[in-house]
């Protein structure tokens, strides 16, 4: 049983994928792609499908974008959802061209009416719409209110989206509620959830580049995760989107909610350490991002830190002078040389995931 109590939410469903706390907290990222440029959103998607995003998100800013959905669809596996700012007519030509999703900020769809169309064509399709929410396209009113984006700006503004969408019939919805800043976002999204049982697209947006968007993101996602709330999720970051996919099953798995591919555990290196751990841990993650099962995979600079802090991981290796030993489920197996070490590192845990 997990250490984390979920928010209590209704199932929705994104193409075949359920959104909701009865179901595993599924992993999304975006595309950098023109989406026009079929072949290279299709290439990046299947890499990101590789490695376990199991939503893709695209940018329709233009009627090209949108008429290119229809042969991407035919072409992945995962479903897809069409990102659609200010023009409603955009959102239902991604509709009718297949789009499992969409995407909007009713703030700049602008008249109500437009909104209404859109409502029309997802429920004609019976296809889910994600409702965004950010500190940039609070409506005037709710701005003139608390003066400034404020985090219960942030709430009352989706709040007040779900009782339009609510008014006119349609509640296969899912909400997000981001802003730049981690205490605005974990602070709007704590109110939002205790007042309704939508589920929750979480994440930082605009997070900003590898390091510090992971940090930041970790952080904010993180604590809403160990609050319970999060039934779907993004890492934003300012570069390619395979990362992304990565540091959010990273965050799931630090917080025992979900368990995908290799961890390593690798030591932070001292006097004591004769070896290149950092290097040699790189190396290991990029020659093991295949495997799904998840796995602990040690690399340790010193025998201190190997079959003894490490015994828990399923196999690993540890650097001892001139030569590294070799052990699995905590028992030593086996004394190699530098060389050797990678290699041998990497055919243990094929290995493990063949006979299991």
């Amino acid at each position: 049983m997990s250490w984390i109590e979920r928010r209590k939410t209704r199932t929705i469903y994104v193409g075949n994928v359920p959104i909701g706390s009865e179901h595993p907290i599924a992993v999304q990222s975006m595309t950098n792609t023109f989406t026009e440029d079929v072949e290279t959103t299709v290439a990046q998607i299947k890499e990101l499908e590789k490695i376990g995003c199991e939503i893709i998100r695209v940018a329709v800013p233009t009627i090209k974008a949108a008429e290119a959905i229809k042969e991407i669809k035919k072409r992945i596996s995962i479903p897809l959802v069409a990102d659609i700012h200010f023009d409603y007519k955009l959102a239902i030509l991604s509709v009718e061209n297949g789009a499992d999703c969409i995407r909007i900020n009713p703030g700049n769809i602008g008249e109500k009416w437009k909104v209404k169309e859109i409502i029309s064509a997802v429920r004609e399709r019976g296809i889910s719409i994600r409702i965004g929410v950010n500190s940039g396209s609070i409506p005037k009113e709710v701005l003139a209110k608390y003066e400034k984006p404020t985090p219960e700006a942030l709430a009352e503004t989706a709040l007040n989206y779900a009782r339009f969408f609510e008014d006119n019939d349609f509640t296969n919805l899912k909400f997000s509620l981001k802003g730049s800043e981690v205490k605005s976002t974990v602070i709007a999204n704590k109110i939002f959830a205790r007042q309704t049982d939508y589920p929750i697209h979480i994440g930082i947006t605009e997070a900003g580049t590898f390091i510090s968007g992971a940090v930041k993101s970790a952080v904010g996602v993180g604590i809403l995760l160990y609050e319970g709330i999060g039934d779907t999720l993004r890492i934003s970051l300012s570069t390619h989107p395979k990362e992304e996919v990565k540091i959010a099953y990273k965050i799931l798995s630090a917080l025992d909610l979900r368990k995908r591919g290799v961890e390593v555990i690798s030591c932070p290196t001292c006097g004591r350490c004769r070896v290149d751990v950092e290097t040699l841990a790189k190396e290991v993650e990029k020659r093991l991002e295949h495997i799904e099962k998840p796995l602990k995979v040690a690399v340790m600079g010193c025998a201190v830190n190997g079959p003894g802090e490490a015994r828990f991981v399923d196999v690993g290796i540890a650097g001892a002078g001139d030569y590294f030993i070799l052990f699995i489920k905590g028992k030593i197996i086996d004394k190699l040389s530098e060389e050797e070490a990678l290699e041998r590192l990497v055919k243990e845990v094929e290995n493990l995931v063949r006979k299991e």
